[in-house]
């Protein structure tokens, strides 16, 4: 099977680019060649912009594919771009979109594939509902061979859940106070990036998710409180949480704000019914309290990767300051 990742060195893609790999699946990717994580041994690079029609044809010369999976899309600029491109060249696009893109808040739990997509407070999110309505009518006029994939919040190694990311550790093991957002008991669940490509790769080359949509989500559900808990625990400390609501961080940051009310301030459980029928035997095994730990130990022996956001870090003071004053009343 003949594929191209474009991207596939990112935070998702990477295990996936990895796992196909190791399946024996004819793996070409597509990209600057730019990211930190550097290009598995076995990937057949074509160095390209997807974003420059151009630069993309010259690599992609007289290639085709079974399956063509763009990681990097996010509104349909680059999906109509990608209409053009690949039409005559795979037998299957795939379409990484977002969790996010559901109705919020949710209007039933757990979330399906059929539940309604409506996200007024994101727009990263309404992009991707766009991507997706022109990837669903290209399909029903003219058979574009698309698959939608919705993950929802995945990490690797070099990723934090929280914002802020090692900002937030850093404050943990100083013993200062962390913001989290409500009460801290909203649920969420968080994917491991191998844990996601074990169902992701089974969705290559398959012919029964031709014009269908996915979710790809572990099936662990932990609430904000016990998220940061178990950061903090890997990290040989303590998390001193101060709850504010989404809407209170909003007025001073609102692109965290955006992503806290249009996003991670509702809980979220997933029904992975529809992936596990289409991959049998997909189960996700690893629970966060392991991924949290290999995130620390990646940390710890990266130092390099520890950067503060100071901005941030006295954001986070301001915040806290102002709310127990006014708390505290």
């Amino acid at each position: 099977m003949k594929v191209l990742f474009i991207g596939g060195t990112g935070i998702i893609s990477s295990a996936c680019t990895q796992l196909a790999l190791e399946k024996g699946i004819d793996l070409y990717l597509l990209n600057r060649g730019q990211s930190f994580r550097g290009l598995p041994e076995g990937a057949k690079v074509l160095t390209g912009d997807i974003r420059d029609k151009n630069s993309t044809l010259s690599a992609l010369q007289d290639h085709k594919f079974d399956s063509v999976v763009n990681w990097i899309a996010f509104d349909t600029n680059h999906i109509q771009n990608d209409l053009q491109i690949f039409s005559e060249r795979t037998k299957q696009y795939i379409f990484i979109s977002s969790a996010s893109a559901y109705h919020t808040p949710p209007l039933s739990l757990p979330v399906t594939e059929s539940t309604p997509l409506f996200n007024p407070y994101w727009e990263y999110s309404r992009n991707k509902i766009a991507c997706e309505e022109m990837l669903t009518h290209a399909h029903r006029a003219s058979g574009f061979p698309a698959t939608i994939v919705r993950p929802s919040h995945t990490y690797d190694k070099t990723c934090l859940p929280m914002h802020g990311g090692w900002t937030i550790v850093n404050r943990m093991r100083q013993g200062k106070k962390v913001i989290v957002h409500g009460d801290g008991t909203s649920l969420w669940v968080l994917t491991h990036h191998k844990d996601f490509a074990k169902a992701f790769v089974g969705l290559l080359g398959n012919a029964h998710s031709i014009g269908e949509t996915y979710q790809i989500t572990s099936d662990e559900v932990l609430t904000w409180n016990q998220i940061f808990e178990i950061v903090a625990g890997a990290a040989a400390t303590k998390a001193d949480i101060v709850h504010i609501p989404s809407e209170v961080i909003a007025k001073y940051d609102k692109d965290w704000g955006d992503s806290l009310l249009g996003d991670k301030t509702h809980s979220m459980i997933f029904d992975n019914t529809k992936i596990k029928r289409a991959v049998p035997g997909f189960t996700a095994t690893i629970p966060f309290s392991q991924g949290a730990r290999e995130i620390i130990e990646w940390y710890d022996s990266n130092p390099e990767h520890k950067k503060i956001d100071n901005n941030l870090d006295n954001l986070l003071d301001k915040i806290i300051n102002d709310f127990e004053k006014i708390w505290s009343k």
